[in-house]
C-alpha cells in the first residue's frame, strides 16, 4: 500500500502542522459547544480487560490487520498471551469488549428487537458506533433473520432483486429458540427439538463501527462448507485458522487463499449424522474475511454496511439449500441445448481458424451444441463491435452454425472504450455519454477513466436505470447485426487494468480504510476502480462486489428484449448470492494441470450451495498447454459437468477434441461419455427442473444424500447428478487405480449394467485411460433419450427409460419435458411432468401434467430394468384399460447381468401407462394371504378368487391374492391441501363374505398434508356413515400448501389402488400400499403396505420377545383384554402405531387410527397387512426425520405425555393382600428404619368392603388415620379404583346413584343394564377359595355394572363419588385423603364372557372374521361385556361397544384424572392398565399382571421402550414380578432395574410371599437403598426428562438408537435402555449372572460410580457386575443435574443440588433443570417453572437461566457441588465462581482434583449460590 504522490520535505512538515490545528480546532470547538473537556468515546481511561480462561482455540483475534504485539494489543484492552502456535492469535479479546443489551422489545410483529449500548472499551480501529439495533426476525419455522444497524444514522444496505422486507407476522412454533445473553450482548440459537447450540455469538465481542463490523459465531460441528469465492481444495472447509477474503476480483484460481470473482458468504454446516444442518448467509456486499477456527467457530470482518444475518435450519443438507434459496431466489431454468458440449478458445485469430475448428469437430461425429467466440471476434475488443477483417462473415458462420442444430454464444465485457472505430465514431460509447451511464469518480460527474482490452475504457453504472436501457439498448441492436444464442459476460468484478483509475486514487477512508481484509494486494481497488467512485446505488466501496450482479440482471432485461418468448443464457463471470436466478457461472481462468482438475469438483459443489447449480469448470484447461493424458481425463468428467465447455487461451496449443486426432484415444472417449451426457440428458434436464422449482441441487454432494455415514463428509473428488448418478473420475497422471467411496446404496456400473457388490466402502476402482466411474444408484428411475450430434436432433429421437432396482425391487424417478427453450415454461404450465414408480413387477408411467404437445411425436421405445432377480414369462402394456402383450421377442433377460430389456414399444410421451412383466412363480415373500382364518383349503381359497399353492417355509400362505385383487381408482382431484377421489372395487374378482359382511364397492379417499411432517389419508363409504374413533387429535390448522416444504409426496397407483408416500429427501417410499388383497366390507378391512425395511418397531399391547419385530410371517391381535402378559396373547391396551427405521438411518411412524379388534401381519417382503372388524382406515403419517422426532410429532398430534408430580418419581410399594391397615403401618415404619427412600404406599383391592369401590373395609378401619400421618412425614398415598361397580347391596350409593344418574352400560334396546361379574361379592356370604375360579365366580361374585365414560353425566357422577371418598361429608374421620388413582380392569374386564345371561348377536361377538386373539374361539366378548351393548358418546350418538371396545380405558382415564386434580388441588398422578392413543396426555401405565420370571425383566424394557413410542413417559413394571413368588437373587436385580423405571413401583399378587426390600436380609435391603439412593439423586434429571417429555414431546425411557440412529448395531438392542440422551442403563438380566455383555454406543462413557471414562465406544463389552450394582454410564458431553438424597422427595427436595459435568471429546457438555414446586396443577402451562440450562466449554460451566416465574423454589434450591468427568491430567489448582456478577476463589480445599480418573469435585456447599441466579464457575491448572 503506497501513496500515489511523494510531498517534499516542506510539503510534509506544512501538512502536519496543518493536522495538529485542526485537531486543536475541533477540541476547542467541542468545549465551546459543550462545557465539557474533550473526551474520546473510543477510549475508557483505566481499562482494565477482563481476559477469559479459555482454551487457545476459542480465542477471537483483536488484531487481524497484523503486527500485533504486546503493546498493541493492550492499547486495544485486549489479552496478550502468546504460544507456540504462530496461527493462533496472542492477542485476543477480553471479555468486557463489546455491547450491552439497555432494553429489550419481545415479541413484536415479526419478532424482537433489542437496543444496545456500546462497552466501555478501546476502539480498534476508530468512530465506533455507540448505539446499536438488534432487530431479529422469526420469518419462517426455519428462517432466522437478524441485523445490528445504527439507529440514529442510515447505512448501506444491500438492494437486492428477490429478498423483500419481511413484514410478518412471526412464525408460530419456530424449529428454533433464541437465547439471549445481556452483556456483553450476545445471543444463542438452539434447534428447538434437540437444545443443540446451532449459532453462538457470546463467544467474541460484536464490533459495529463505521468501517469495522465484526461478529464471532459458535457452530455445532466442523462440517463447514461454502463461503466463495475462491479456490478451495477441499469441499470441507479446515478450522485451522483458516482466513478467506470476499470482495470480487479479476484473479487466477491458482490454488492461494486469495479472493476471486465471486461474493458468496453463505456457508452449510451439517450437525451430526443426522443430518440436521443450517445454513448462514450474511447480505453485505463490503468487502470481508472470514476466519475459522477450531473451536469450532467462524468471525465476520467487514468494512461497511450493517450485519444482516440469516440463519436457516434443516433437517438435512439439502433442505438448507432449499430454506436459502427460497430466500434469494431459485435457480433460472437453462435451456435444453445449453446442457449441450461448448467448444471456446481465446484467439482464434480468424474466421477461417474458427470455422475449421467446428468443421473438424463435426468430422469426428463429437455431440457438440454450442460454439463461442471470446473478446478476439471484435473489433479492436471494442464491445457491440466484430472485427469486419479477421472475422468476416461472422453473422453467415453464426447462420451455418444455427443450419447444423447448433447455437452460438459471444463474449462482452462490461468495459467500454473511449476511442473511436475504425471506420468512425463508437456509438457505443458516444451513446453513452450523452445518456450519462458511466461509473463516475467521486465528483460524481466525470466518468472514471481505466484500461482494459481496448485500452483506455469507461466503465457502465449497471445500477443506474438510464444505463439499463442503454445496455438492452445495445444488445438488441447488436443482435440484429449477429444472430447470437446467448451472452458470456466477464472482466464483471469489476476488473481494471488500472490501479483505481487514470488519475489515481484519493488518499480517504474508502480507498485505505482503516482495516482493509485479507484481500489479494491488500489494496482496495487494486485491478479495479477507485473506492470512493460514484454509482447510482452508492459508493464502489459498498457496491463494488455486487457489478457483476447488477450487470447481470441489465443482460437479463436485454435478453428478454432479444428472446421475448425464450430464456436465452447469461454466463456471468462475478456472482453474488441471487446471481442463480438469471446466470450460470464457469470457475475462471484455470490452467491445464492436475490440481486444477482436482479443484474444479469443491467448485462445482460449492456453486451448487450458492444456488448457481449451471456451472463448469473450462475443461483441459485455460492457461498452458494441455497434454493428451489431462485432457483425456478431463473429457470425461467434463462430460458431467452441468455446464460443459472446452476453452482455451491465447497463444497456447489447440485443445478441442479433433485436434488430437479422429482416432485418438482422446476423441474416443470424449465421444463415449458425451454420448451417455446426451442420452441422461432428460434426466439432467428434470434435475434442473427441481432445482428451478423446488431448490434442488443438481451437481450434489455425496453427504447431501448420505449424511448419516460420516465417511461422505468429506468426499470432494466423486460427485453426483442429482440423487441417482454417481461420477467417479480420474484426477491424477499416470494411473488407472482411483481410490473411491461407495455409499450405503445398491449401485450399478452404468456402462455393464452389472450392480457392484461393495456397499459403504472405500473401494480401489480400475479405471483404465478410456473410463470414468460411472454409477446408477438402486432406486431410481432415468429417462434417457437416444444421443445425436446435437440436441436439437437428440430431443427427434426416441426415448427410454433405465431403472436401477433397490433392494427391495422399487425405484421412482420423474421426466420434466417442454419444448426446451420457452420462457416460463413450468410458471405457464407449458411441459409434460411424468412421475415414474415400480414396485415388484410393475412400471407406472403416470402423467401428473399434460399442457405441452411435443411436435416430434416421441414415444418411448426402450427401457432396461437393472437387478430384476428372475426371467418374466410374460409383459403387457395397459393403456387407458386397454392391455397390450408385448411380443416375446421385444424383451430379452440377461441371466448373468440380471437386466431385463425391453424393445419395441410404443408408448407415447404425455400418455400415462402401467407396463407389467410377470413371473408366474409368485415369490413367497410376494405372498399375500387371502385367507388368514382357520382351516383354510383350495377349494374355499379359489373361491375368493385367490390363488392356492403350497410352500414349504412356515407361515408363508398357500391362498394367496392376485396381483390385481382390490379396487381401481377414480380421477383424482389435487389441491394445495391434498388429494380427493373415489375407488371402486375390481368386480374381476368375487365378494369375500357375500352376505356376512357385504362388501363396499365405492369408496372414498381424502389425503390431507397437515403439515410439512405429517400426513393423514382416510377411506371410508361415502354413502353410508360408517362409525368413526371419537378420540380428538390435534390438527394443524394451517396445511402444508408448499409443496416444496413437504417432507413427503403423495402417489396414487391405479390398479390396483394403492398409495405411496415418499420422502422427498431421499426417494424411499416409506408406505405403499399399492399390494393385492385391499379390501373394504362391512366387518372385514384389510390393506397392507410395503415396507422401506426391515427394522420396524411397536404395535401394542402385546409382550414382545424383541423390540424390534420379526418380519418372519407373525402375526399381532390387538383386542383391549384383561390379559397378563403373554407371548402372541393381546393384553390390556390398544396402539396401532409403528414406527420404521429406514435402511439409510431416517424413521418414519404410522398410525391407524381405528379402534375395532384387529391384528397386523408381518412379513418378509418386508410388508405388513392390517385387518380390522370395522370402522374406516384412518392413517396418520410422520416423517420424522429421527426416531426421536417420529416420537414428538406423533405426540404432538395425540398429545404430549402427562407431567407427574415429582413425588410420584418416588419408589412406591403395593401388594395385592394386606391383611389389614396395620400391615400396612408396619410397611411403612419398617421402611423409614431401613431408610430406604420410600414415597408411595398403596392398597389393592383389599382395603375396600368386599371389593367394592369407594368403600372401606373394617380391617382398614385406621387407614384414613395412617395415610394422614404418612402424609405429614412426606409421604404419598394410591388406591385402587375399578370400574365395575356391585349392584347387589341393598344400600351402596355409588350403585343407587349411578342408577339415578343413567351411567351404566345397556343393551341396545334400553332395557336392562348388561351385568357382568367382577372383583365385587354378594353381600353376607363367604368366600371360599379352595373352589375353582368358574365356581367361585357363579357363587360369589356380585352382579356388576359398567359405566359409560364416555357420558358427560358418568364424568360428573365418578367425580362425586372420588370427592366423597376423598373428604367424606358424612363422617371426616372416613376422608381418605389420596394422592393418585390407580384405575385398573378398564379394557373393561369381567368374569363372565359377555354378561350374566350371554350375548344377543353372535354376529357382532363372533363376527365372519375373528382376529388371532387370546381364546379367540370364545368370541369377542370373552372376559368382557357383549359386542352389542350400547353406550352414548358425549354428543349422545349411541355407539356399539363392538366399535368402542379398546377405548374404555381411555374414555375411564380422563375422567380420573380430572376428578383428581379437582379433588386434591394438585397434579397427582393416574396410572391406567387399559390404554389407547392419547391416553398418556392424562396417564401413566404399568406392564400389567407380569409374572416372577427372569425373562419378564428384559421383556418388561422392550415394554417401556413401545409405550415411549406410543406417547407415555411415565412406565413401568411390577418389580420382582405380581404372579409366583420371586427369588432372591430375581428379586434384588430387580430391584436393581427398577429403580430406573420412571413409575418404580414393587407389587405383587396374593397368595405369594412378601417381596418388599423388608422381606429379605440386610443386604438385600442395603442394596436396595444404594440404588434407590441413585434414584432419587438423579431425580432432578428425570424430572427434566419429563418436562420434556410433556412439552415437546421426547422419550425419557430411550430406545439406544433415538440417540445412534446411524449405528446400525443399535437398531437390534432391547436389553438396554437410556434415561433421555445421556445415562445408559445397562442391567443384569439373567440368573447367576455376573457379567453384562453390553454394547457402547459410539460416545465417550463414564462410569457413574467411578467418575472415570471408560475408554471403549462402538463395540460390545463384557462388563463385570457383582450382585449389588447395577451398570450405569453418563455420556460425554453432557451435564446431569442432581440432588442429595433423602428417603422421600419431600425432604430431598430441600436438599442441595449438584450438577456432573460429563466432557465430550471437544472438551464441552450441556444440560438443562426444569423445577417447579412438583404439585401444582399445570404449572409449565401457566409459566410457574424455571428452567435453565448448563454448558460447559473446555474448563468453564455456565448456566443459563431461560424462564423462572411463579412458586417454583428455585430461590432456595442451592447449588452443592460440582463434578466435573474428564477435566483431565493436570492437576486443578485454581477454582472461581462468578455469582449473579459476582466473583469469588474457592478455597483448595473445597475441590479435588483425582488425576486417576480425572475427576473434579468442587464443594460449593458452604456457600450460598442458589439456582435462580446465573452461575459461572471457572477451574484452571494456572494460578
Amino acid at each position: 500500500m503506497g501513496w500515489k504522490k511523494k510531498f517534499s520535505g516542506l510539503e510534509t512538515t506544512l501538512i502536519v502542522l496543518f493536522i495538529l490545528v485542526t485537531i486543536v480546532s475541533v477540541v476547542l470547538i467541542v468545549l465551546l459547544a459543550t462545557g465539557e473537556p474533550g473526551v474520546d468515546c473510543n477510549r475508557t481511561t483505566q481499562f482494565i480487560p477482563e481476559c477469559p480462561s479459555i482454551h487457545e482455540s476459542e480465542r477471537v483475534d483483536c488484531y487481524p490487520d497484523g503486527g500485533a504485539s504486546k503493546d498493541k494489543c493492550v492499547d486495544r484492552g485486549c489479552c496478550w498471551l502468546p504460544i507456540s502456535e504462530t496461527n493462533v492469535p496472542w492477542c485476543f479479546f477480553s471479555k468486557n469488549h463489546g455491547y450491552e443489551a439497555v432494553h429489550v422489545q419481545r415479541p413484536s410483529q415479526k419478532g424482537f428487537e433489542v437496543q444496545l449500548r456500546r462497552l466501555p472499551a478501546p476502539s480498534l480501529f476508530g468512530k465506533d458506533i455507540e448505539q446499536a439495533h438488534f432487530s431479529a426476525e422469526i420469518q419462517t419455522q426455519n428462517r432466522f433473520r437478524f441485523t445490528i444497524t445504527d439507529p440514529n444514522k442510515a447505512r448501506f444496505e444491500v438492494p437486492h432483486e428477490h429478498i423483500k422486507p419481511f413484514t410478518g407476522p412471526a412464525a408460530s412454533s419456530p424449529n428454533y429458540e433464541v437465547e439471549l445473553i445481556h452483556k456483553p450482548f450476545g445471543f444463542k440459537l438452539r434447534r428447538a427439538t434437540t437444545k443443540k447450540v446451532l449459532f453462538d455469538t457470546t463467544m467474541g465481542p460484536i464490533q459495529f463501527a463505521d468501517q469495522y463490523l465484526q461478529l464471532t459465531a459458535r457452530l455445532p460441528s466442523h462440517n463447514i462448507y461454502g463461503l466463495g469465492e475462491h479456490v478451495h481444495q477441499n469441499f470441507q472447509h479446515s478450522t485451522d485458522w483458516r482466513t478467506w477474503p470476499m470482495f470480487t476480483r479479476d484473479a487466477f484460481p491458482n490454488g492461494g487463499s486469495h479472493n476471486l470473482y465471486g461474493h458468496q458468504t453463505f456457508f452449510l454446516c451439517l450437525e451430526d449424522n443426522s443430518g440436521m444442518s443450517l445454513g448462514v448467509f450474511l447480505l453485505n456486499s463490503n468487502a470481508m474475511e472470514v476466519t475459522l477456527q477450531p473451536t469450532p467457530a467462524i468471525t465476520y470482518r467487514t468494512i461497511g454496511g450493517i450485519l444482516d444475518f440469516y440463519i436457516f435450519l434443516g433437517n438435512s443438507p439439502e433442505a438448507v439449500v432449499k430454506e436459502y434459496l427460497e430466500l434469494i431466489g431459485r435457480p433460472a431454468m437453462p435451456s435444453y441445448w445449453s446442457l449441450g458440449f461448448q467448444l471456446c478458445r481465446w484467439d482464434y485469430g480468424s474466421i477461417e481458424e474458427l470455422k475449421a475448428t467446428v468443421e473438424r469437430n463435426r468430422q469426428i461425429g463429437l455431440p457438440y451444441d454450442i460454439q463461442y467466440t471470446d473478446v478476439d471476434y471484435m473489433e479492436d475488443k471494442k464491445i457491440f463491435t466484430y472485427d469486419l477483417k479477421n472475422f468476416h462473415g461472422l453473422p453467415e458462420f453464426a447462420d451455418d452454425l444455427h443450419n447444423h442444430g447448433q447455437k452460438y454464444i459471444i463474449l462482452l465485457d462490461p468495459a467500454v472504450a473511449t476511442s473511436a472505430r475504425i471506420s468512425g465514431p463508437y456509438h457505443t460509447y458516444n451513446l453513452g455519454n450523452e445518456m450519462g451511464v458511466w461509473v463516475y469518480e467521486a465528483d460524481g460527474t466525470t466518468p472514471l477513466i481505466g484500461e482494459v482490452w481496448p485500452g483506455e475504457t469507461v466503465f457502465p453504472d449497471y445500477t443506474n436505470p438510464a444505463c439499463n436501457t442503454w445496455w438492452v439498448d445495445e444488445c438488441e441492436k447488436l443482435f440484429r447485426e449477429l444472430k447470437y444464442d446467448g451472452l458470456w459476460i466477464d472482466m464483471n468484478e469489476v476488473a481494471n487494468f488500472k490501479k483505481g483509475s487514470a488519475n489515481g486514487c484519493a488518499a480517504n477512508d474508502l480507498n485505505y480504510p482503516p482495516f482493509t481484509p485479507s484481500i489479494l494486494d491488500d489494496l482496495m481497488y487494486s485491478k479495479t476502480l477507485c473506492m470512493d467512485a460514484k454509482q447510482t446505488w452508492g459508493a464502489h466501496y459498498d457496491v463494488h462486489s455486487l457489478y457483476g450482479y447488477a450487470m447481470t440482471l441489465s443482460t437479463e432485461e436485454a435478453l428478454k428484449r432479444v428472446f421475448p418468448d425464450k430464456r436465452g443464457n447469461i454466463l456471468s463471470r462475478s456472482t453474488f448470492a441471487g446471481s442463480g436466478k438469471f446466470t450460470g457461472h464457469w470457475l475462471g481462468d484455470n490452467a491445464a494441470n492436475w490440481n486444477d482438475i482436482k479443484w474444479a469438483i469443491p467448485g462445482l459443489l460449492e456453486f451448487s450451495l450458492f444456488g448457481i447449480p449451471y456451472i463448469g469448470a473450462d475443461i483441459c484447461g485455460f492457461f498452458d498447454d494441455t497434454t493428451e493424458e489431462l485432457c483425456t481425463r478431463w473429457m470425461q468428467v467434463g462430460a458431467f459437468y452441468t455446464f460443459s465447455r472446452n476453452h482455451n487461451a491465447q497463444g497456447y496449443k489447440p485443445q478441442d477434441p479433433a485436434y488430437f486426432g479422429a482416432d485418438s484415444l482422446l476423441v474416443k472417449t470424449a465421444k463415449h461419455y458425451l454420448n451417455i451426457r446426451y442420452t441422461l440428458l432428460p434426466y439432467l434436464y428434470t434435475l434442473f427442473h427441481h432445482a428451478h422449482v423446488k431448490g434442488d441441487t443438481v451437481t450434489r454432494p455425496m453427504m447431501h444424500e448420505f449424511y448419516s455415514d460420516p465417511a461422505t463428509w468429506k468426499v470432494d473428488r466423486q460427485f453426483l447428478w442429482g440423487p441417482g448418478l454417481l461420477i467417479t473420475p480420474v484426477l491424477d497422471p499416470g494411473t488407472s487405480i482411483v481410490s473411491a467411496y461407495i455409499p450405503d446404496a445398491v449401485w450399478y456400473e452404468y456402462e455393464t449394467e452389472v450392480r457392484i457388490t461393495p456397499r459403504k466402502q472405500q473401494i480401489d476402482m480400475y479405471l483404465p485411460a478410456d473410463k470414468l466411474g460411472l454409477h446408477l444408484r438402486g432406486g431410481h428411475i432415468f429417462p434417457i433419450q437416444q444421443p445425436a450430434n446435437t440436441t436439437v436432433y437428440s430431443r427427434k429421437n426416441p426415448m427410454g427409460l433405465i431403472i436401477a432396482l433397490d433392494d427391495n425391487g422399487n425405484a421412482g424417478g420423474e421426466l420434466f419435458w417442454d419444448d426446451g427453450e420457452a420462457r416460463d415454461s413450468a410458471e405457464k404450465g407449458v411441459y409434460i411432468h411424468y412421475q415414474f414408480s415400480v414396485a415388484p413387477g410393475l412400471l407406472k408411467m403416470e402423467v401428473l401434467k399434460n399442457g405441452y404437445a411435443d411436435p416430434h411425436k416421441l414415444k418411448f421405445e426402450e427401457i432396461k430394468i437393472l437387478g430384476v432377480s428372475e426371467a418374466p414369462s410374460s409383459m403387457t402394456v395397459t393403456h387407458n384399460s386397454n392391455v397390450t402383450a408385448v411380443p416375446f421377442e421385444n424383451f430379452q433377460y440377461d441371466t448373468n447381468k440380471k437386466v431385463l430389456h425391453v424393445t419395441g414399444l410404443q408408448l407415447e410421451l404425455g400418455q400415462s401407462y402401467l407396463v407389467q412383466w410377470i413371473n408366474e412363480v409368485y415369490p413367497e415373500i410376494e405372498r399375500f394371504d387371502c385367507y388368514p382364518e382357520d382351516n383354510s383349503n383350495q377349494a374355499a381359497c379359489e373361491a375368493r378368487g385367490c390363488i392356492w399353492k403350497t410352500a414349504n417355509t412356515p407361515g408363508v400362505p398357500w391362498c394367496f391374492y392376485p396381483r390385481d385383487y382390490g379396487y381401481i381408482t377414480n380421477p383424482v382431484t389435487n389441491t394445495s391441501e391434498g388429494l380427493s377421489f373415489q375407488i371402486k372395487r375390481n368386480t374381476a374378482h368375487p365378494k369375500r363374505y357375500t352376505d356376512q359382511s357385504p362388501a363396499i364397492e365405492t369408496l372414498q379417499v381424502d389425503v390431507k398434508y397437515l403439515d410439512n411432517y405429517t400426513l393423514q389419508f382416510k377411506i371410508y363409504d361415502p354413502n353410508n356413515k360408517r362409525y368413526e374413533v371419537p378420540v380428538p387429535f390435534n390438527i394443524p390448522q394451517d396445511p402444508a400448501i408448499d409443496p416444496s416444504k413437504r417432507l413427503y409426496e403423495v402417489i396414487v397407483e391405479n390398479s390396483p389402488f394403492g398409495i405411496k408416500v415418499k420422502r422427498t429427501s431421499t426417494g424411499t417410499i416409506i408406505w405403499d400400499s399399492h399390494l393385492p388383497g385391499f379390501t373394504f366390507t362391512d366387518m372385514f378391512i384389510q390393506i397392507s403396505n410395503r415396507l422401506p425395511s426391515k427394522y420396524v418397531y411397536g404395535f401394542g399391547e402385546t409382550e414382545h420377545p424383541t423390540f424390534k419385530h420379526d418380519l418372519n410371517w407373525h402375526t399381532w391381535g390387538m383386542f383391549a383384554k384383561d390379559q397378563p402378559p403373554g407371548y402372541k396373547m393381546n393384553s390390556y391396551g390398544v396402539h396401532p402405531f409403528y414406527m420404521c427405521l429406514e435402511d439409510d438411518a431416517n424413521a418414519h411412524g404410522v398410525l391407524l387410527h381405528n379402534s375395532n379388534a384387529m391384528d397386523v401381519t408381518f412379513q418378509p417382503t418386508p410388508a405388513l397387512t392390517y385387518r380390522t372388524v370395522g370402522g374406516i382406515l384412518d392413517f396418520y403419517l410422520v416423517l420424522g426425520p429421527t426416531p426421536e422426532l417420529v416420537v414428538q410429532e406423533y405426540t404432538a398430534l395425540i398429545g404430549r405425555p402427562v407431567l407427574p408430580a415429582y413425588w410420584s418419581l418416588g419408589f412406591q410399594l403395593c401388594r395385592y393382600g394386606y391383611e389389614n391397615d396395620t400391615e400396612i403401618k408396619e410397611l411403612y415404619e419398617g421402611m423409614k428404619k431401613a431408610g430406604i427412600p420410600y414415597d408411595v404406599q398403596y392398597a389393592d383391592i383389599d382395603y375396600m368392603v368386599r371389593q367394592m369401590d369407594f368403600t372401606l373395609g373394617d380391617n382398614f378401619a385406621g387407614l384414613p388415620a395412617l395415610v394422614n400421618q404418612m402424609k405429614s412425614e412426606g409421604m404419598r398415598f394410591i388406591v385402587l379404583l375399578d370400574p365395575a361397580i356391585s349392584g347387589n347391596e341393598t344400600s351402596y350409593p355409588a350403585f343407587d346413584r349411578g342408577v339415578e344418574d343413567d351411567v351404566f352400560i345397556k343393551w341396545a334396546d334400553g332395557s336392562d343394564i348388561v351385568w357382568g361379574k367382577v372383583w365385587p361379592d354378594y353381600p353376607n356370604i363367604t368366600v371360599d377359595e379352595s373352589l375353582d375360579w368358574d365356581t367361585q365366580v357363579e357363587l360369589y361374585r356380585a352382579y356388576t355394572a359398567f359405566p359409560d365414560f364416555f357420558r358427560n353425566q358418568t364424568a360428573t357422577w365418578w367425580h362425586r363419588e372420588i370427592k366423597e371418598f376423598h373428604t367424606n361429608p358424612n363422617d371426616t374421620e372416613k376422608s381418605l385423603k389420596i394422592d393418585g388413582l390407580w384405575i385398573d380392569m378398564n379394557e373393561p374386564s369381567s368374569f363372565v364372557h359377555g354378561s350374566v345371561i350371554g350375548c344377543r348377536d353372535q354376529r357382532l361377538n363372533n363376527p365372519p372374521y375373528m382376529p388371532p386373539l387370546e381364546s379367540k374361539h370364545l368370541g369377542l366378548s370373552h372376559k368382557t361385556i357383549c359386542m352389542e351393548s350400547q353406550q352414548f358418546l358425549p354428543d349422545n350418538t349411541a355407539v356399539r361397544h363392538y366399535d368402542v371396545h379398546n377405548l374404555y380405558g381411555w374414555s375411564h382415564t380422563k375422567p380420573s384424572y380430572d376428578a383428581l386434580l379437582e379433588v386434591t388441588g394438585e397434579r397427582g398422578v393416574v396410572v391406567t392398565r387399559s390404554s389407547y392413543p392419547s391416553s398418556g396426555k392424562w396417564a401413566g401405565h404399568w406392564l400389567g399382571d407380569n409374572t416372577s420370571a427372569w425373562d419378564q425383566m428384559y421383556k418388561s424394557i422392550i415394554g417401556m421402550m413401545e409405550f415411549s413410542l406410543f406417547g407415555f413417559s411415565y412406565t413401568g413394571a411390577d418389580i420382582c414380578g405380581f404372579f409366583r413368588e420371586t427369588t432372591y437373587q430375581m428379586c434384588l436385580r430387580w430391584m436393581q432395574l427398577g429403580a430406573f423405571y420412571p413409575y418404580s413401583r414393587n407389587h405383587n399378587g396374593k397368595g405369594s410371599k412378601r417381596q418388599d426390600p423388608l422381606a429379605f436380609d440386610e443386604k438385600f435391603q442395603n442394596v436396595s437403598r444404594d440404588v434407590l439412593n441413585i434414584r432419587y439423586t438423579l431425580l432432578p434429571y428425570l424430572y427434566t426428562l419429563m418436562y420434556e417429555a410433556h412439552s415437546q414431546g421426547s422419550t425419557v425411557v430411550r430406545p439406544v438408537f433415538h440417540e445412534f440412529v446411524n449405528d446400525k448395531i443399535t437398531w437390534d438392542i432391547h436389553k438396554q435402555f437410556l434415561w433421555g440422551p445421556a445415562l445408559l442403563i445397562s442391567p443384569v438380566l439373567d440368573e447367576d449372572s455376573y457379567v453384562v455383555h453390553a454394547y457402547v454406543p459410539n460416545a465417550r462413557w463414564y462410569n457413574y460410580h467411578t467418575g472415570e471414562a471408560i475408554g471403549v465406544r462402538g463395540q460390545w463389552l463384557d462388563i463385570p457386575t457383582p450382585l449389588e450394582q447395577i451398570n450405569l454410564h453418563i455420556r460425554g458431553g453432557y451435564i446431569i443435574p442432581w440432588q442429595e438424597p433423602s428417603n422421600t422427595t419431600a425432604y430431598s427436595r430441600n436438599n442441595l443440588m449438584g450438577l456432573t459435568v460429563a466432557i465430550d471429546d471437544n472438551g464441552f457438555a450441556q444440560g438443562s433443570l426444569f423445577w417447579d414446586d412438583g404439585t401444582s396443577i399445570d404449572a409449565y402451562e401457566k409459566g410457574d417453572y424455571y428452567f435453565a440450562t448448563f454448558s460447559a466449554n473446555k474448563n468453564t460451566l455456565v448456566t443459563n437461566i431461560w424462564h423462572n416465574n411463579g412458586t417454583n423454589t428455585a430461590d432456595t434450591l442451592g447449588l452443592g457441588y460440582l463434578k466435573v468427568w474428564g477435566a483431565g491430567n493436570i492437576p486443578v489448582v485454581k477454582v472461581t465462581v462468578m455469582y449473579d456478577g459476582v466473583f469469588e476463589l474457592i478455597e483448595s480445599f473445597n475441590f479435588n482434583h483425582n488425576l486417576t480418573t480425572q475427576e473434579l469435585v468442587i464443594s460449593l456447599k458452604d456457600k450460598a449460590y442458589f439456582m435462580n441466579k446465573p452461575i459461572q464457575v471457572t477451574w484452571k491448572t494456572t494460578f
